[in-house]
């Protein structure tokens, strides 16, 4: 029986709607890009062109090698005309121009134009400002703007301008955009997305979905669950992957490279934080650490680490949280976690750091701290979290646990009477049966 996770209608209407009267598009997949974000933008790109839509998708973030085998890839840009440039126009009609150069001196810009014929006058020059080259932007796979990084933080007014779709499954989704299409239950963006090509071609009359864009919405599917081996694995899930392979989805294209090809950099970056995990098995943590060090050593990219978190998962049997910490040529840090129990929530550590994602997939990127200094601060925030969780106590660096209306301590303390000193939080003074007797026992008091 098939599954009815079609999205409401007045939504999908509209969606479809805005397309149609749209004519120039951008498309921005989330940073740093991975296959969700990327299968999702380009499948869009290819099926709008198909309309005759003015299409393009801009990234913040280099793309990973590993994608490179991706339909269409080499149409994704880095770079977007900002409508904040400053634009100086001059016109060359009757004068031939040879060399054309500049420099910035005590805060100044010279533009130096040297002419072979003719001279300028001041009629031939006209200032602009950058002009907003695009009615519909659609972000795929993003839970929040600051994802885009400097696309979104350098034309936040073109944000404020044009209308925008919103398609993503995170739950830490802000619902920024004029029509959100955002459902938590959906295993990938691309999932999401093939219904409402389906539904756009039908109306179009145009068939959006040929075996390209099906390679590219599988990839979605496969890379977001782990080649159907992660928790967010659906039902539904099997049957989008099942509709995209009878379209021709390459599935088989897809395993080779994403899971079956590894270059020896690689396996040799793999081998080093396979080497360094480290685990703390009282709050149920198991974590690695990649730094530019690793990354020069091994001759290989940040983006080689892949899904070498499922490795860790997998390394890592009793974790509850698994955590894959990579510092990248800017000094920057991003931080990707995984749970192993639904009832490990990791979106809520994210969300401490301004990221967010799933229940049991989450990541954040901090900037402007050291490797070791963000390892020591986000492992001491999971360690609270888990200790809360389960009902772990810290007394001083030894660790106790709550066993309902017990406590069990490390080891029996005996403390003599303080002389005038201020009382410690938690610390109480028992009262003496007698003058002489001194008391003896714990100087904490638990409360459950």
């Amino acid at each position: 029986m098939a599954l009815n996770n079609k999205m409401p209608d007045s939504t999908q209407k509209n969606i479809i709607d805005l397309i149609k009267r749209s004519s120039k598009v951008l498309v921005l997949p989330s940073s740093p890009p991975d296959g969700d974000s990327l299968g999702s933008a380009i499948a869009l790109y290819i099926a709008l062109k198909k309309l005759n839509k003015e299409v393009t998708v801009i990234c913040g973030d280099p793309v990973p090698e590993v994608f490179d085998f991706l339909p269409n890839i080499n149409i994704v840009g880095n770079k977007l005309v900002s409508s904040n440039d400053f634009i100086i126009t001059i016109d060359c009609k009757k004068i031939k121009v040879d060399k054309i150069k500049s420099s910035i001196e005590d805060d100044r810009v010279n533009i130096i134009i040297s002419p072979t014929e003719g001279q300028f006058s001041e009629n031939d020059i006209f200032f602009n400002k950058g002009k907003i080259a695009y009615d519909l932007i659609i972000t795929v796979d993003t839970a929040e703007l600051g994802q885009l990084r400097a696309i979104y933080e350098n034309n936040i007014e073109m944000f404020n301008q044009i209308p925008v779709i919103n398609i993503d499954h995170h739950v830490s989704n802000t619902h920024f955009a004029k029509i959100n299409y955002v459902d938590i239950m959906a295993a990938s963006t691309t999932e999401l997305i093939l219904p409402l090509l389906e539904e756009l071609g039908k109306e179009e009359k145009t068939e959006l979905i040929d075996e390209d864009v099906a390679t590219l919405l599988l990839t979605g599917i496969i890379t977001d669950t782990g080649s159907f081996q992660n928790a967010n694995t659906t039902p539904r899930a099997f049957e989008k992957a099942s509709e995209l392979i009878a379209y021709g989805a390459r599935q088989q294209e897809i395993i080779q490279y994403i899971y079956k090809t590894k270059q020896l950099s690689q396996l040799k970056l793999w081998g080093r934080v396979l080497s360094k995990i480290q685990t703390d098995e009282k709050h149920r943590v198991v974590w690695s650490v990649v730094s530019q060090q690793d990354l020069l050593d091994t001759g290989s990219e940040v983006e080689e680490t892949g899904d070498i978190i499922d490795e860790l998962m997998t390394n890592a049997p009793g974790a509850e949280i698994v955590l894959l910490m990579k510092q990248k040529k800017d000094k920057s840090i991003s931080v990707s976690m995984r749970s192993t129990s639904p009832v490990v929530d990791v979106s809520k550590i994210a969300e401490v750091y301004g990221g967010g994602g799933h229940t049991q997939a989450a990541g954040f990127r901090i900037e402007n701290m050291e490797l070791r200094e963000a390892e020591y601060d986000v492992i001491k925030k999971i360690k609270e979290y888990q200790a809360e969780r389960l009902n772990i106590i810290r007394e001083d660096e030894k660790v106790t646990e709550k066993d309902n209306d017990t406590v069990e301590l490390a080891e029996e303390i005996i403390v003599e009477e303080p002389k005038e000193k201020k009382k410690k939080k938690g610390e109480f003074k028992p009262k003496p049966k007698k003058e002489e007797e001194k008391p003896i026992g714990s100087p904490y008091r638990f409360e459950d």
